[in-house]
């Protein structure tokens, strides 16, 4: 048998912003769930345990991080800030960015700080080719 813990304050959170952002069933105009043609009991979850079946097949899904916190037993889950947006995601191995949008930004500006630090190397120069330098005065 599952034993049901209170929410903490950004889960309830978030569980407002999937509720009113992304539910099919929710009327933001009456502040309604249509199938029960009543207040959504999902606003005012304040424990783990039965979710709306809607929101736990198609909208919980969209915030992997709130759905394994809130669905599994246990201490909430290890996350990871993003190295590039700073938003939290659940990471696979050794996994720095949360998404491959990231990862491209991330890998771009590792990339202009290799090269700006290679750059300001004295003597690193494309065109330093280790000759003597020239004298101004010509030969007669």
């Amino acid at each position: 048998m599952t034993v049901g813990r209170e929410l903490a304050r950004d889960e309830r959170k978030g569980i407002r912003r999937l509720v009113t952002g992304w539910c099919a069933n929710y009327d933001s105009g009456e502040d309604i769930c249509l199938p029960l043609d009543g207040s959504c009991y999902m606003l005012g979850k304040g424990w783990t345990g039965s979710f709306c079946r809607y929101f736990r097949g198609s909208v919980l899904p969209l915030d992997p991080v709130l759905e394994k916190a809130v669905c599994e037993e246990g201490p909430p889950p290890d996350t990871k800030p993003c190295a590039v947006c700073g938003k939290p995601f659940l990471p696979e191995g050794r996994q720095a960015y949360c998404s491959p949008a990231c990862k491209d930004e991330g890998n771009r500006r590792r990339s202009r700080e290799r090269m700006r630090k290679k750059r300001a190397k004295p003597g690193q120069g494309c065109y330093d080719l280790g000759l003597p330098e020239a004298s101004d005065s010509k030969g007669s």
